[in-house]
């Protein structure tokens, strides 16, 4: 019997980034998979990032994970988005090519060292009932391990479903994992049913784009991974189309619910609610004569177009009609049809904020078997659950990051601590310090990190030290230099169709003004052109001195906060009999089991006065003392 230090079930997006941490680690490293072929498929929409989650590739790009180097391998489309907006909502979305964005990531796996990869069926974990030592296969075989990593996506039980048809089935045709889900319940974890969908596939060549909105990439130096230097024209990017629906399809779907699994009483998942069916939305805003529907290339040279927000459960039949009343689509000849998928997931408060099953040691969970949905929120969660996992085996500190310090630190708290009634989707708007986390400065946050785990290289970390100091210098000469209201300064200025100075500023006040950029920084200061920086450094240049304020004020309250979220709650307090504490509060603190004041707050049900008693309760303990100050 073969012995890992790691054994990862499942390859997906989380599955990859867990096993390629542990294997860059150092361990010894095994990833089960059904098929090897779809390692880092894309059964859904095939694009990376998006409103957050392009944020979530960079983080882990910074960190040293896979997901934002193989996005910029042969992308279809690159464009920022949001950038009529403050850079703490901007963020990257690439169209990746369905074969070729899989194909890279397998040979990236295949030429990792500490890694080995084995199509099999994990029907079963191996335990002694408090610690996981290796998996149980289909076969009856056994693989033991220190540490297992489950990753299982929606393969889980998962159930194809159409009109009144449930066909047990995994996504893109492929089969299920059957008897895990068993397993799991077996040893005392809890499972709850939730649902995906996809829209149907539809062939180019039928459809009429004349009644379609194009839709364009965008020129530039664009690329989630800060190791990328090699961007692809605006000439060379593939176009999307933008169509919307109607009244005649809103009247189909309307006329025709009881042929949808949706609404039928087949589906028993809950579904995701910022990624709903198209009768979901239909049915949900009534007063809306129509919604956006995106036609996008799943290949660079092949027939496959993605109907983007035309999810659907409907029979085949329907789908046709739904399809054909829309402009353009008369024609439409189907190459695949929609379906929902069900699957089975852990109830996600049984993790820990490592992405470890609290009941067992060396069990840890990433990806939408902890509830999450979508590629980047996956493959955030393993590249955590990988790191976690290899530091358990190697009986260091765990790593957690903090909700101001990155988007999947705020991802991780959120479904570990309230837990999720539907598939999670990360947004901007659940991250309270957007500023702190945007999308140009991932490295300086999480790359010193990556670096203290091994997963980032010395002459990376070095590169890294370099442009930050660039950064910096850049700043101070912009501190100390004065532009005065001359001649040559309002010259070019005015040539440039740009309001002239009306009297002297300094070089950062000037930069300040939101029609300067840095090529005009560059013609006005040459010192500044002199200092080597590429444009990540660029970047972080021009937002770290325009926002400079705004970014003081979210830092300052993150530290003002910091004083309850730093502080740590022992593993063996006793809440069930804990004074003052509401028995609600009890049952919720006792299941949740926060690791910080901070995080004790924000559990669903648990309210300010909760709090009080909690610090109350742990001041009177004398390890506590340091907290008498807390308000």
């Amino acid at each position: 019997m073969k012995n890992y230090d790691v054994i990862v079930v499942g390859g997906g997006h989380a599955g990859v980034e867990a096993c390629a941490a542990c294997a860059h680690m150092g361990l010894s490293t095994l990833l089960i998979t059904l098929n090897k072929k779809m390692i880092s498929n894309m059964p859904c929409n095939p694009s990376i990032g998006g409103s957050a989650k392009g944020v979530v590739v960079r983080e882990i790009d910074a960190l040293g994970g896979m997901m934002g180097i193989a996005a910029d391998h042969e992308y279809l489309q690159m464009k920022m988005l949001n950038t009529g907006k403050g850079p703490g909502v901007q963020c990257l979305r690439a169209q990746e090519d369905k074969f070729k964005y899989p194909d890279y990531m397998q040979k990236l796996l295949e030429k990792t060292a500490n890694l080995e990869i084995l199509e099999a069926e994990v029907t079963g974990i191996k335990h002694d009932g408090e610690i996981v030592n290796g998996v149980i296969l289909k076969d009856g075989s056994e693989i033991t391990s220190k540490a297992v990593v489950i990753s299982t996506g929606t393969y889980m039980e998962g159930a194809i479903l159409r009109g009144h048809k449930s066909v047990s089935g995994g996504p893109d045709g492929e089969k299920p994992s059957i008897g895990l889900s068993k397993s799991l319940q077996d040893m005392g974890l809890e499972i709850f049913r939730l649902k995906t969908g996809t829209p149907p596939r539809i062939k180019k060549s039928s459809i009429d784009f004349s009644k379609a909105v194009p839709q364009y990439g965008m020129e530039g130096n664009y690329a989630f991974s800060y190791e990328t230097n090699v961007f692809k024209p605006l000439k060379e990017q593939v176009l999307c189309w933008l169509i919307y629906t109607n009244e005649k399809t809103h009247k189909l779907i309307t006329d025709n619910l009881d042929k949808t699994a949706t609404y039928n009483g087949l589906q028993t998942g809950v579904g995701p609610r910022y990624c709903p069916s198209i009768e979901s939305k239909v049915m949900t805003f009534r007063d809306k004569k129509r919604h956006q529907l995106f036609l996008e290339p799943e290949f660079g040279d092949g027939e496959s177009i993605y109907l983007q927000g035309f999810s659907t459960a409907m029979d085949e039949e329907m789908q046709v009609k739904m399809v054909h009343s829309l402009e353009g689509m008369e024609n439409a000849e189907f190459l695949k049809y929609a379906y929902a998928i069900e699957y089975d997931a852990l109830v996600p408060t049984q993790y820990d904020l490592t992405l470890k099953v609290k009941k067992y040691k060396g069990l840890y969970g990433a990806g939408q078997i902890c509830g999450t949905s979508g590629y980047e929120e996956a493959a955030g969660l393993g590249l955590i659950a990988g790191i976690n996992a290899a530091l358990y085996v190697m009986g260091k500190e765990p790593f957690i990051l903090k909700r101001n310090e990155s988007y999947i630190g705020v991802m991780i708290d959120d479904i570990v601590t309230k837990g999720v009634m539907d598939p999670y989707r990360l947004l901007s708007s659940r991250a309270e310090y957007r500023l702190l986390l945007r999308h140009d400065n991932a490295d300086v946050r999480l790359t010193p990190y990556g670096y203290k785990l091994g997963l980032i290289s010395k002459e990376r970390f070095k590169k890294f030290e370099e442009k930050n100091k660039n950064v910096e210098k850049a700043q101070e000469i912009l501190a100390k230099i004065h532009l005065g209201s001359s001649k040559k300064v309002n010259g070019y200025l005015e040539s440039k169709g740009l309001e002239t100075l009306k009297a002297g500023v300094s070089g950062i006040e000037f930069f300040k003004r939101p029609e300067i950029h840095y090529e005009h920084i560059c013609d006005l200061v040459p010192e500044i052109k002199e200092i080597p920086l590429d444009y990540t450094g660029i970047a972080q240049l021009e937002i770290s001195v325009k926002y400079e304020g705004y970014i003081k004020r979210e830092l300052n309250e993150a530290s003002s906060f910091a004083k309850f979220e730093n502080f740590e709650i022992p593993t063996d307090i006793d809440y069930m009999n804990m004074h003052g504490l509401a028995l609600e509060a009890r049952q919720k603190l006792d299941k949740i089991k926060p690791r910080t004041v901070g995080q004790a707050g924000r559990i669903s049900g648990i309210n300010p006065a909760d709090i009080s008693i909690l610090i109350m309760n742990l001041k009177r303990m004398s390890k506590w003392n340091c907290l008498k100050n807390l308000a």
